[in-house]
C-alpha cells in the first residue's frame, strides 16, 4: 500500500482539498509554492499512462476543477502541471501555482509552512471549488 493509499484511507493525516468516488486531492506537505496540490486516483496504479482511458480522462477533468479553485485562491499567473511519478509508485499530478517557469523546478527549495498556514490555504481552495 502506497503512502497515497494510506492518506486516502485516513491512516495518515493530510490537508484535503477534494474527493469523489475515484479521485483525491490534498496539499503537498513539501510544496514548491503555496497551494501546491497533489491529485491522485484512488486506484493504486504506478504509472499514469497505465490507467484506463475513462479513468485517465476523469483524472484530468477532476484536476481541472482543482486548478480552477487554485487560481482563485492563490495569486499566480497560472497553475503548472507536472507528472513525474518516480517519488511515489502511485500515479499523481502535481498542480503548482506559478508565476515563472522556474517555479516548476523540483530542485528549488521547498516552502516551510506552518500547520495553520496549510489549513488556511486548504480552506481557501475548498471554498473556491465550483
Amino acid at each position: 500500500m502506497t503512502i497515497f493509499s494510506r492518506i486516502i484511507a485516513g491512516e495518515i493525516p493530510c490537508y484535503k482539498i477534494a474527493e469523489d468516488d475515484r479521485f483525491f486531492a490534498f496539499l503537498d506537505i513539501n510544496p514548491l509554492s503555496v497551494g501546491h496540490t497533489l491529485v491522485v486516483p484512488k486506484l493504486e496504479e504506478n504509472y499514469i499512462f497505465n490507467l484506463e482511458d475513462d479513468l485517465l480522462s476523469g483524472f484530468i477533468l477532476f484536476s481541472k476543477k482543482i486548478a480552477a479553485a487554485l487560481e482563485k485562491s492563490v495569486p499566480c499567473v497560472r497553475v503548472g502541471v507536472a507528472v513525474i511519478g518516480l517519488e511515489v509508485p502511485h500515479a499523481h499530478i502535481h498542480l503548482i501555482p506559478i508565476n515563472h517557469e522556474s517555479d516548476m523546478n523540483f530542485k528549488n527549495p521547498k516552502l516551510k509552512l506552518t500547520p495553520e498556514e496549510m489549513n488556511d490555504v486548504a480552506a481557501k481552495i475548498r471554498k473556491n471549488m465550483a
